[in-house]
């Protein structure tokens, strides 16, 4: 069953259904719970494969059994074996061959796996509320269908809240029509624009590397870089509109994953809107207490934002490592942490010499904003070539062009970015601010229905009438 098809939205839509029969926790819980082993087995095609993975969960579930009854001191020794089971079942290329198991295995979803453990097992000596999570709970938590493929990454509580209360959540018509045009919505990203960017970088990647005239290749370039962040945009976050329906659909609430990321001014920005939901939570287990214990043991207050800029590159080098088990991450790690810290140094050497309120003025300037939005766009589409191609890969695609050929496709792709991104911003504005007594048009109930028709039009004739198959979920396979 692939992540965004007919088949994945259909079972979604009958798990939904069914869970709504009764609005008892208990029905609710059980319906969750069968969805979620049924989902597992019609992506696993087979018991024995999920061994590793059973195996997993029941080393954590063992961890927060022992720390919710007080084995605090053991905490350590507890992440340390998570973290390497983790690294071992991914088969990340810095350990020896040998060491792996030897027998084809279920791996799918165990990075989001990975990520609520330990934010079981981190939050569950400091919590104040000592209530235990039974394995019933746990293994709902973990293996909740909705977020198993690739999140978003949710907190137990707020799972709890939802799944677990007594009265559930409102589910009324208003609420039903809003997930409805969710899932059409996203749908039609993952099936049609996902797919039609998807085929443009493969026409571009021909293009490229046939004899061609130069301004050919060097077109072809161009849309070598600016289709790919679009691509996975709409491949990602059309995903996860499906999902985010689907749970509310069954009187879950999922936390938002995308909050318009192309419109970010700056790399620190734009991964506060980009994949929240991880950023979010390396912020909170990662950053912060670095940052704190860094401060505790060095008092200087001109060392501080320095402190702050080095968090910053451990914890999105972190987030390039996690995506892949290959060199090829890691250098997107440092790609990735290096711009979080230049981003900050740049905003820090900007206040020092204009000023805060010098600095604020700056920050709300139209074309400075503008510049900001586009170097941002084509400095994460530069990141990304170690995000989807390999050292070999990468190499061809940069001997491609000579160098100074290829700073001027960046300059070209920078412009581009950032007159299209103010264009799209203005004209958005634009729209919204247009209403009939009072009331936008744009986002009206008609027009949105005028909307979903379009969307769901155009995502069954690509998919049924022209049978063109939609590229994967890439984030499922990290």
């Amino acid at each position: 069953m692939d992540a965004a098809s007919f088949q994945f939205v259909l079972f979604g839509l009958v798990a939904a259904l069914l869970s709504n029969l009764s609005r008892s926790q208990v029905w609710r819980s059980t319906v969750l719970m069968a969805a979620s082993i049924v989902f597992l087995y019609l992506l696993a095609h087979g018991v024995l494969v999920l061994l590793p993975l059973g195996a997993f969960l029941l080393l954590g579930y063992g961890g927060l059994f022992l720390l919710e009854r007080g084995w605090s001191r053991s905490m350590a020794w507890i992440l340390v074996a998570v973290i390497f089971v983790y690294i071992w079942l991914k088969k990340y290329s810095f350990l020896p061959e040998g060491i792996f198991l030897q027998f084809p295995y279920f791996t799918l979803g165990l990075s989001y796996i990975f990520f609520r453990v330990l934010h079981l097992l981190l939050d569950a000596v400091d919590k104040r509320d000592k209530t235990r999570i039974g394995p019933g709970a746990y293994l709902l938590y973990t293996l909740n269908f909705t977020t198993f493929v690739c999140g978003p990454i949710q907190r137990y509580d707020e799972f709890a809240a939802d799944q677990f209360a007594v009265e559930p959540i409102a589910l009324d018509e208003v609420v039903i029509g809003l997930q409805l045009e969710r899932i059409v919505r996203g749908f039609f990203k993952v099936n049609v624009l996902a797919t039609v960017f998807d085929m443009v970088r493969t026409d571009s990647l021909v293009q490229l590397f046939q004899p061609l005239p130069l301004p050919f290749r060097l077109f072809a370039a161009l849309r070598l870089v600016i289709v790919y962040p679009l691509f996975l945009y709409a491949n990602f976050s059309g995903y996860i509109d499906i999902v985010i329906a689907l749970a509310r659909l069954m009187r879950l609430r999922l936390p938002e994953n995308f909050d318009r990321p192309f419109a970010a001014s700056s790399v620190l920005d734009f991964w506060g809107r980009w994949h929240m939901t991880l950023s979010n939570w390396l912020k909170r287990y990662v950053y912060n207490p670095l940052l704190l214990a860094l401060m505790r043991r060095v008092s200087s207050m001109a060392m501080q934002p320095f402190l702050e800029i080095l968090c910053f590159f451990l914890t999105f080098f972190l987030i390039g490592v996690w995506h892949g088990r290959t060199s090829e991450f890691v250098f997107f790690g440092v790609l990735t942490g290096g711009g979080i810290s230049v981003n900050r140094l740049w905003q820090l050497g900007l206040v020092r010499l204009l000023g805060r309120r010098g600095y604020k003025e700056l920050a709300k300037e139209y074309f400075y904003v503008a510049f900001c939005r586009g170097l941002n766009f084509v400095w994460f589409a530069f990141t990304l070539f170690w995000f989807w191609a390999d050292w070999e890969h990468i190499h061809r695609i940069f001997a491609a062009l000579s160098v100074p050929l290829w700073f001027g496709v960046g300059a070209a792709a920078w412009l581009f970015a950032t007159v299209v991104l103010a264009l799209w911003e203005w004209l958005r504005a634009v729209l919204l601010s247009i209403s009939v007594s009072e009331q936008p048009v744009f986002t009206s109930r008609y027009a949105r229905a005028v909307y979903a028709t379009a969307m769901g039009l155009a995502a069954f004739v690509m998919t049924v009438l022209l049978k063109q198959p939609a590229p994967g979920i890439v984030y499922k396979a990290f």
